[in-house]
């Protein structure tokens, strides 16, 4: 399920209740009103939005307009070879794969992500991209080859710059490259090091070269991307306890219930009513792929991170973006780039709502890693603090602390709440 974003100051409780209220009674929920059958009897519109939540709900990974070779096995094998290869670092020692460790949920575990620096926002995982319009905490990409490049010239993250990188494309992966691509431009006489985002140096040499060996250098860099997250593709969330659950109770097997305790069932219930979780974190990601300002304290007071309102200036300058000359999409197929709303101030300060699949097992919590347990992220949300940039959606404008309608939960509503988020944990599935 895919929602928008809520406008700035609505009432979370309210906006639960719109959700919950939105999604129909389907044939096969009405089948589960049987509850004399059921160990946890639930309404038939709750039995509803548990269907929904299901991971198979997602159906298959959409198809990507802007990427013509995503699902061809010769574009994922370069892919692969590229995302774990470090010599597309400027020190020769960190890959996609240092930060997207497949033994750690494809992301690193840290505060902050680990490159030849240190970024200043947390690694997200690669699972459930394919789904998503906008990536990154700040949305500032809206594709998965788009976001692929990005890192590659962060000078946090591999620190390479663009000719470099597209001249060891032609001296490692000619032959894979040209399989799926078609030959590779001719490069001779260009500098070993150029490019628009990188140093004062290679920035003056990247203006210095004629107009169409810039283009064949962008147009090679812009399929690396799309090799990298043609492999990504293959990566995907697998079912947890709570799947099993959800289709227990939609079958009337109250038997099947016994796969979540008495306690994770009590968090279920919470995260769908007064915990009001189930506003952002709904459908079978668990996440409506939006912005949201929730009050999350920045690590620097005096420099809060403004999150999307400068990610949507990065994605609309973007040469990469869906409706740039790299793209495979047509125009009429970028609808999520083509009736952006700039204007929002709700934007400020706003981070994406990362999917909660997985999520017991990949902490630290936050853009920034503010959080080290669940506890502490639900206790956040019971506390309902002011916003230090922007606007809190906890709050309604104007409304004195005192009045606010918080999210009320008491010390052993966070315990239950916690302990069902921990179900929501299954396996990280490769194919291909």
């Amino acid at each position: 399920m895919k929602t928008p974003a809520s406008k700035p100051g609505t009432p979370l409780l309210a906006r639960a209740a719109a959700a919950i209220a939105a999604v129909a009674v389907t044939a096969v929920a009405a089948q589960a009103m049987n509850n004399q059958a059921l160990r946890d009897p639930w309404p038939a519109q709750d039995i509803a939005v548990l269907a929904s939540m299901r991971l198979k709900e997602a159906g298959p990974r959409p198809a990507d307009p802007g990427n013509a070779h995503e699902q061809r096995q010769e574009a994922a094998a370069l892919g692969r070879a590229l995302f774990n290869d470090t010599r597309l670092s400027r020190n020769g020692q960190v890959a996609c794969a240092s930060c997207h460790s497949a033994g750690k949920q494809f992301q690193d575990g840290r505060p902050f992500g680990q490159g030849i620096g240190t970024g200043q926002r947390r690694t997200m995982p690669l699972m459930g991209a394919a789904h998503s319009p906008f990536l990154f905490w700040d949305g500032r990409k809206d594709s998965a080859w788009s976001q692929a490049l990005g890192p590659l010239e962060d000078g946090a993250e591999h620190g390479a710059n663009r000719v470099r990188l597209v001249k060891t494309v032609q001296a490692h992966y000619s032959a894979q490259y040209q399989a799926v691509f078609g030959p590779l431009p001719p490069l001779g006489g260009l500098p070993d090091d150029a490019s628009p985002l990188g140093t004062p140096a290679e920035q003056k040499a990247w203006s210095a070269m004629p107009e169409g060996s810039r283009d064949a250098v962008n147009r090679v860099f812009a399929n690396m991307g799309k090799s990298i997250a043609a492999f990504e593709r293959s990566i995907s969330y697998g079912e947890s306890r709570f799947d099993r659950y959800a289709d227990a109770t939609v079958a009337g097997d109250g038997r099947g219930q016994e796969v979540l305790s008495p306690q994770e069932v009590r968090g279920l219930r919470l995260f769908l009513t007064k915990g009001q979780c189930v506003t952002c974190h709904n459908g079978p990601l668990l996440t409506d792929h939006a912005f949201h300002n929730t009050g999350i304290p920045p690590l620097d007071p005096a420099k809060p991170d403004r999150g999307r309102a400068d990610g949507l200036r990065k994605l609309l300058q973007d040469e990469f973006n869906c409706l740039g000359r790299y793209s495979d999409a047509r125009p009429e197929q970028c609808g999520e780039l083509r009736f952006l709303a700039t204007d929002d101030p709700g934007q400020l300060a706003a981070f994406r709502t990362p999917s909660l699949r997985n999520v017991a097992d990949r902490a630290p919590y936050m853009h920034a890693g503010q959080f080290a347990t669940l506890q502490q992220v639900v206790e956040h949300y019971a506390k309902s603090p002011e916003a230090a940039l922007g606007h809190s959606e906890l709050a309604r404008p104007g409304e004195r602390h005192a009045e606010r309608q918080a999210i009320r939960l008491s010390a052993a509503d966070i315990q239950d709440l916690a302990a069902f988020l921990g179900t929501l944990s299954g396996p990280v599935v490769q194919s291909r």
